[in-house]
């Protein structure tokens, strides 16, 4: 390449001394527009055959040749002009600045170019789920992993990308090495700066690997139940059951307990507590919920029961548990429950209703029971 690009100076600097007549500024003018017009053609006809090629390719060979055409076409005249200034009679100093700059841009391109693809390859991977079948823990785990890393990537393209390009300068690389030299406090700073950011990416990358969470979990975090509808590469976005958003760092999900309600299976059983008294017909109640479980479109048709899971002083603790589809149907069917179940209570049984007993004596009058120490 170096040997080409030799000859090619040669050659257009003794095509110049035929035209000496003319000012050294218009020479490299028609250099720099006859690079330029031959970058544009061979990109057109590049890209011309690319398309036909892809005619009959997948999705993503297609996505990427129409996401890549304006980024190749920035490279390639890049290149021309590039070739330009080195062929050009254009004195060593503003020719090495320029190219430099070019170089510095070109790098970025390529970046740009990279990180394209990387979208491209996430959009056409996500194409394949629906994340809006009822059963959706399948598509919720891919789209949750495929997001999270391809902000991942994205973030180590532009580091890297950006890092290989101020490398080409001089004067930027020397004044880094010259700091981390001279002063190591400022290397320090820098990583304790840049401490949150790696370790919520780092964070990042296992919550995509190992998913203790996915988008559109049913989640309780901070005593607050809600759903997660968004993981960025640095937080996590909790859409809250009366739609306030909870912000939580990565880490969170890392570092501290929380509850997962569709970590397996989006199927969920629901809990709702009566108190009734002591003469409450369990039986009764018992029917009644089968009842209201089997007469509900929000059952499942799995898990229906009745139990009395506590007495206190007053009252029978009753746990009612019906199965549903999910944690939002679960938390409906909850409600419902609690309601006809009261509503059964008051109308139809109202035996069932908590009461207070008190003894009363010939005269009407409250019998005190003994303090504690006296005789009976």
């Amino acid at each position: 390449m170096p040997q080409f690009v030799t000859n090619l100076t040669n050659k257009v600097f003794a095509l110049w001394n035929q035209f000496y007549w003319l000012p050294e500024w218009a020479v490299i003018s028609i250099i720099t527009a006859v690079f330029v017009f031959i970058g544009w053609a061979a990109n057109q006809v590049v890209f011309a055959l690319l398309k036909l090629a892809v005619r009959n390719r997948d999705v993503f060979w297609k996505g990427m040749l129409g996401r890549a055409r304006l980024k190749v076409r920035i490279a390639v005249m890049i290149i021309a002009l590039a070739l330009a200034v080195t062929v050009s009679p254009l004195d060593p100093e503003p020719s090495l600045f320029i190219r430099r700059t070019l170089l510095f841009a070109f790098i970025l391109v390529c970046g740009w170019i990279l990180a394209g693809a990387v979208d491209m390859g996430a959009v056409v991977h996500l194409k394949k789920f629906n994340m809006d079948t009822e059963d959706n823990l399948y598509a919720r785990k891919h789209i949750t992993q495929t997001r999270i890393l391809q902000r991942v990537a994205a973030i180590l393209i532009g580091l890297i990308t950006l890092g290989l390009a101020l490398m080409t300068i001089p004067g930027v690389r020397q004044w880094g090495l010259s700091l981390l030299a001279s002063a190591g406090v400022v290397g320090i700073v820098a990583g304790l700066a840049l401490q949150p950011f790696l370790t919520n990416l780092i964070a990042g990358i296992q919550i995509a690997t190992a998913q203790p969470i996915r988008l559109d979990d049913a989640v309780i975090v901070e005593g607050e139940w809600g759903r997660v509808e968004e993981i960025t590469s640095t937080y996590v976005v909790v859409k809250l059951w009366d739609w306030r958003r909870m912000i939580l760092p990565l880490t969170y999900f890392i570092q501290k307990p929380f509850q997962n309600w569709t970590r397996d299976d989006s199927r969920l059983i629901g809990v709702a507590f009566l108190y009734v008294d002591y003469e409450a017909p369990i039986d009764r109640l018992r029917v009644k919920l089968e009842s209201i479980a089997h007469a509900s479109p929000l059952w499942d048709g799995d898990v229906v029961s009745l139990q009395v899971t506590d007495i206190t002083a007053r009252v029978a603790q009753v746990r009612c548990l019906t199965s549903a589809r999910n944690a939002s149907l679960a938390f409906d069917l909850r409600c419902e429950v609690r309601e006809k179940m009261l509503a059964f209570m008051r109308d139809e049984c109202p035996q069932a209703l908590p009461r207070d007993r008190v003894d009363l004596d010939r005269n009407g009058q409250r019998i005190l029971p003994p303090l504690h120490g006296e005789g009976g």
